[in-house]
């Protein structure tokens, strides 16, 4: 088979969108600052607030629930940092409520950020998850007590892409008087996801998992939700993030969510059909595998696999050899040796933990970059395995 380079790493974060990237071209030209009342900051400022527009649009929201940010941490740092900001600044007070409950999968900067809260005192609940990586609704609602402010529950998983039941979920937070979160980082523009359907407070969203520009990100916070500024100095984003907005980074981000609009529904069943032949020729294949996340509710395009016998790190490197990208899990917790603490909450053994990889495919992958990873694959676990004093055959 003819050698090619195959990008299977797309929850890591995905290739600009080539009509983004004319935008970008094009936004080049605005340079004046988006505050400024002559006619190169009101041009700024235009194309800013289209690509709220855009933004809001895509997810049922009103523009004005919409505020731009550099990243998804920082997004999900501004929510957490409710339950501990100084009510002296600002009107976010929570009742008192500034206890957390949270999700063992979690993405590292939510989890980070609870234990940064943990240490500081408040109270924080982590719950765990089924073999599939998903929560129990009811061990939810038993863990909102009337000392919990807010619930985070990511809504699709980006190592194994399980996608959780945020709807009801959120409706559980609420009942019990607690606002609820979610990173929807791996869902904006993989599945639909309508704010005003879920009921959530807050929903964070980040432009280069779909085919935007690194460097920018979006926060829904709903209409009357408390909030309080991660970040102070000047009046942009309406007083809710100074700093000069990255204009260039939001004419990118709303030009990649006027794409997705176009072409989601059709690369949803596209990915899905390239998954489901990518797993069952790996099945085939190569014996002793583990397939994880859910086999139902799963993000189109991501498949998490484990191989007895094989290391995730050594499998990467074999594949890169081959021309083929792909992940031993989150790109953010790269450079551990520990393994992945989402697989590990499912209840998988720590070996099969290390021996999974995350293929996660995109937009411009076809039938053919399967094909040429289903040719590239087995023959590499079966001399990883060779080497293996681990591996038994059977």
């Amino acid at each position: 088979m003819e050698n090619r380079t195959v990008y299977f790493d797309n929850n890591a974060t995905t290739p600009l969108h080539p009509g983004v990237k004319e935008a970008l071209i094009e936004g080049l030209e605005i340079f004046g600052n988006p505050s400024s009342m002559h006619g190169f900051g009101r041009e700024a400022r235009e194309k800013i607030e289209e690509a709220r527009e855009k933004v809001a649009s895509f997810i049922g929201a009103d523009a004005d629930e919409i505020l731009f940010v550099g990243s998804g941490s920082e997004a999900n740092n501004t929510v957490l940092s409710l339950l501990h900001c100084d009510s002296t600044r600002c009107s976010c007070a929570l009742s008192g409520r500034s206890g957390l409950v949270t999700t063992a999968i979690e993405h590292p900067c939510v989890l980070n950020t609870a234990r940064d809260l943990g240490r500081k005192r408040h109270e924080v609940t982590y719950l765990p998850v089924d073999k599939y990586g998903r929560i129990d609704l009811e061990e939810l609602r038993r863990a909102v007590t009337d000392k919990i402010g807010m619930v985070s529950n990511m809504m699709a998983n980006n190592e194994i892409g399980t996608i959780q039941d945020i709807k009801a979920a959120a409706r559980i937070a609420h009942e019990g008087g607690a606002l609820f979160h979610t990173d929807a980082v791996q869902a904006v523009g993989k599945i639909p996801v309508d704010v005003r359907d879920l009921d959530v407070d807050f929903l964070t969203i980040s432009a280069h998992k779909l085919y935007g520009p690194k460097g920018i990100g979006a926060l829904y916070v709903k209409k009357g939700a408390p909030y309080c500024p991660l970040i102070l100095g000047g009046h942009q984003e309406h007083g809710r993030r100074a700093g000069t907005e990255n204009s260039l980074g939001i004419i990118g981000m709303g030009k990649a969510i006027e794409l997705r609009g176009l072409e989601m529904e059709e690369e949803e069943k596209r990915l899905l059909e390239l998954k489901n032949i990518l797993k069952d020729g790996i099945a085939k294949a190569i014996p002793d595998t583990l397939f994880m996340g859910h086999p139902e509710h799963s993000l189109p395009g991501t498949l998490s696999v484990s191989f007895a016998g094989a290391e995730g790190e050594a499998i990467l490197l074999y594949l890169d050899l081959a021309g083929i990208a792909v992940s031993t899990g989150s790109a953010c917790a790269s450079g551990s040796l520990d393994p992945s603490h989402v697989i590990m909450a499912t209840g998988v053994p720590v070996e099969n933990a290390h021996g999974s990889v995350r293929i996660s495919l995109g937009r411009e992958n076809t039938l053919e970059d399967v094909h040429y990873m289903l040719h590239h694959l087995p023959p590499i676990i079966d001399r990883i395995r060779t080497m293996s004093s681990a591996y038994r055959r059977k």
